[in-house]
């Protein structure tokens, strides 16, 4: 019995987190649920890859049934605010407000809220983290972003997140942008030559728990 107990022991320390072992990054799409959303649920769906989908609340309450589907298939969803507003130039009640809202049309669409939120543009600073610190929801940038909506060119786009990845990168995307959809089988599979595994912003943080109003990743002083 002892030598079982000893062995089980050995086997849980042996058992790092899953980005320890594997060449991770995560790939999140911002702005949906759209109708271009589909077609790359279909693609990730194809390359067992997981993403993370800051979702407005606007739209989450006009698309539950494809709110319900990302969920469904594995991904992780977080609050992008009801209608991707500047939150640093908003009064604290409307900042409250727009995540709020969204976290519960969230709820009502999947029964559970968002742990993460993402500010739209990144446009955060010292009120916002006390306000998002109030609504427990850690804060989300990137290590790189393709500026896809800017650039609308699929070649442009699979270019700048080629260039982008690196292991436990976090890329912003939109699934908003047509040729950025278009862009993914082709990026996906290039990733994955370089044994690359996509997966959600949880499973990045390997086991760590992101305060209310924190900011992943941090940013450079």
């Amino acid at each position: 019995m002892a030598v079982k107990t000893v062995a089980a022991v050995r086997t849980v320390k042996a058992a790092k987190p899953y980005c320890a072992r594997y060449k991770c990054i995560a790939l999140t799409f911002d702005d949906g649920p759209w109708p271009y959303t589909p077609a790359l649920l279909d693609t990730l769906k194809k390359h067992k890859a997981k993403a993370t989908f800051f979702l407005l609340g606007r739209k989450v309450a006009n698309r539950p049934e494809l709110t319900q589907r990302i969920v469904r298939e594995g991904h992780e969803i977080g609050n992008h605010t009801w209608n991707h507003p500047d939150l640093t130039k908003l009064p604290d009640e409307e900042v409250l407000s727009e995540l709020t809202s969204t976290s519960d049309v969230i709820y009502e669409t999947i029964g559970r809220k968002p742990e993460i939120m993402r500010p739209p543009n990144g446009a955060t600073n010292a009120r916002i983290s006390g306000l998002t610190a109030q609504l427990g929801l850690p804060q989300i940038l990137w290590t790189g972003s393709t500026l896809d909506w800017q650039a609308r060119n699929t070649k442009v786009i699979a270019a700048r997140t080629l260039k982008l990845a690196k292991r436990n990168g976090v890329i912003l995307l939109h699934d908003i942008v047509p040729e950025t959809v278009k862009a993914m089988p082709g990026v996906l599979s290039k990733l994955e030559k370089q044994h690359y595994k996509f997966v959600t912003l949880t499973t990045l943080l390997q086991g760590r728990t992101l305060r209310g109003g924190e900011i992943y990743p941090p940013r450079g002083k």
